[in-house]
């Protein structure tokens, strides 16, 4: 009888204990982090040409696509990610999450066609769920801060020969070699500010009747004060500029803060930086930089963000609103701290390490009280930490790309006033993502007759999911790319073209202390002769896998090959040669950052704790 009362009541204490936790779900506020995009319309309309693209034999649509050539040579996907995309706003609505963050480089490169079709999806989406859309601009959209005419030369066309497409005839003069006549049209030309706050201003960027608060840096009321009169007002990009520095120029920034409701503030950092090439004041595009450098350039060219995200964060305090931090670029080193080895081993402008923010970012900050900032721009899934002797901390999330590996989105989980849940929602299944294949077809056949030395892997188009075919792409991109461009000559021969046994004697050579090689080896879970079934090109094709996925990319790896691969790193370090030393530390330091996967963060303290720990 005891033991059946016993039973009867923990029934209840685990239902209790379930309906506590659907009340506290309840409670809790979701917000997705869809970043890096990069959309391309392929069904577009444009304004000023019957151009519709190709006729795609295996749906009867016309459709407008860049090359693959194009896509294995870039570091992001073109195509595929526009049904990415949707794919994932798909499984936003199925989680009923209303808030949806899009961190920069939601375009291909701004262009009317793509930046009309963002539009396009993001009102059907907002109006059947009721979502609401925050953006913020990226290096890709404006690409410069006013408009300039561009193209692309790599579209596909008739018979998978390259089409090009540009907004002005005379911008492509390589009629030569391109077999088909050059399509012009306005829509392909690179959009500023202006237009491009025309066209998505609904999206955050401009203050709407419904909203509960808004303000830029420029604006001077207060949230006591607030009116949408006066907020309208301030929308307008006229009341949107700063005086750059360097010569005077107006230059625009979207910056802005938002309230839809749920005591939830938005805090949108335009930190996109275009540095002045000119003397003079001017609105030529090709008197600036591009601003893919990030916040190094920020710190120095308008510290007035600065100022005014300090402001913000004492108000949110005060006011007790959850704020929440987003731009396109990150605030701390995404490389898991080993930037410094990799300026050693591959060079200071190799690997993208001209993006690293300086450390004086993190600590700005922080000092302007920023706790978590979610940021993109990199492609990669990665959490990163700075903590101070005065026990403040920031904690930046690296939100992963949709249109690169491992493509995927952040959830994030506001519980309550301490504690904040983030989840990486990985995207492996996509519809439709193979709709494209039959023109890559044309294209591969194409591109085979005339004999392209660097002619991509068609086995990419046998792949079963989008997730498969993101790691192809990486995969193509280290071959055909990255190996050739950031590896020093003589360190990539050695890697190459040796085993991992050969690997192992070259680390004898050098000096490296065996008896603890062997030690950590453990010859029982992993002998040497193990190391016979891989190379040193597949441990540096892994580490991209791991540098851009951290903890998503174990299973694509391997726990076994990755211990593998750890304890030979560790034999590297112990080496006399400098560059093997490099290697070591950089693959131990990339598997070794904070987790990334799933995890909660102590708003107050700092801390974070992973949740359901995967290997490392």
């Amino acid at each position: 009888m005891k033991r059946l009362v016993l039973v009867i009541l923990c029934i209840l204490f685990c239902a209790c204990k379930e309906v506590n936790k659907e009340e506290r779900q309840k409670e809790s506020i979701q917000i997705a982090f869809l970043s890096d995009v990069h959309l391309l319309d392929i069904y577009p309309e444009f304004s000023d040409t019957n151009y519709k693209g190709i006729l795609n034999p295996s749906t009867g649509k016309y459709t407008l696509a860049r090359t693959m050539e194009s896509q294995l040579n870039s570091t992001r996907l073109f195509n595929e990610n526009y049904f990415a995309f949707k794919a994932a706003l798909n499984d936003v609505v199925k989680r009923g999450i209303k808030y949806v963050v899009l961190p920069g480089d939601f375009s291909d490169d701004g262009q009317m066609v793509n930046v009309r079709g963002m539009k396009n999806i993001l009102n059907e989406y907002s109006n059947k769920y009721e979502i609401n859309f925050v953006l913020t601009t990226g290096n890709h959209d404006p690409v410069k801060p006013f408009y300039q005419d561009a193209g692309k030369p790599d579209f596909i066309g008739q018979g998978g020969k390259p089409q090009a497409i540009f907004s002005k005839k005379d911008l492509f003069n390589s009629e030569a070699e391109n077999p088909l006549p050059v399509i012009v049209t306005k829509d392909i030309a690179k959009l500023g500010y202006r237009e491009i706050l025309k066209e998505l201003g609904s999206f955050g960027f401009q203050v709407q009747p419904e909203t509960m608060y808004w303000e830029t840096p420029f604006t001077n009321y207060t949230y006591a004060d607030y009116n949408y009169k006066e907020a309208r007002l301030y929308s307008d990009i006229k009341f949107r500029t700063y005086k750059s520095q360097t010569n005077g120029a107006e230059i625009p920034d979207l910056s802005y803060l938002i309230e839809h409701k749920d005591n939830l503030w938005f805090l949108a950092i335009d930190a996109n930086v275009y540095v002045p090439t000119s003397k003079g004041m001017s609105s030529n595009p090709e008197d600036f930089k591009g601003a893919s450098i990030g916040y190094n350039n920020l710190l120095s060219h308008k510290s007035y963000l600065i100022d005014w995200i300090k402001t913000v964060t004492e108000r949110a305090q005060v006011l007790g609103k959850h704020l929440v931090v987003f731009s396109h670029y990150p605030t701390v080193d995404f490389n898991d701290d080993a930037s410094l080895e990799m300026r050693q081993l591959f060079g200071k402008e190799k690997m993208q390490l001209h993006r690293v923010p300086e450390e004086q970012v993190a600590k700005a900050f922080v000092q302007a009280g920023i706790k978590v900032h979610f940021g993109g721009h990199m492609h990669i899934n990665d959490t990163g930490v700075r903590k101070y002797n005065d026990h403040k901390s920031l904690v930046n999330i690296q939100v992963p790309s949709l249109a690169a590996y491992i493509p995927a989105y952040k959830l994030l989980t506001i519980k309550d006033n301490y504690t904040w849940e983030v989840e990486t929602i990985r995207l492996d299944s996509v519809p439709d993502f193979k709709t494209l294949f039959p023109l890559y077809e044309q294209e591969y056949e194409f591109i085979k007759k005339h004999d392209s030395k660097n002619i991509w892997n068609k086995d990419i188009l046998s792949v079963a999911t989008y997730k498969d075919f993101t790691e192809w792409h990486l995969h193509e991109l280290v071959r055909l790319r990255f190996i050739n461009n950031d590896w020093p000559e003589n360190f990539k021969d050695q890697l190459i073209k040796a085993s991992g046994s050969k690997l192992i004697d070259l680390a004898k050579r050098e000096g490296g202390d065996f008896e603890k090689f062997t030690k950590n080896l453990n010859l029982k879970e992993i002998p040497i002769s193990v190391f016979e079934e891989w190379t040193g090109l597949d441990m540096i094709h892994d580490f991209y896998k791991l540098k851009n996925a951290d903890k998503l990319a174990i299973s694509d790896v391997g726990e076994y090959r990755l211990k593998q691969y750890l304890i030979l790193s560790a034999f590297f370090k112990s080496t006399s040669n400098e560059q093997l030393k490099l290697w070591g530390t950089i693959f131990i330091k990339i598997c070794s950052g904070y987790p990334a996967n799933h995890f909660e963060i102590d708003i107050k303290s700092g801390e974070i704790k992973a949740v359901n720990p995967l290997y490392w």
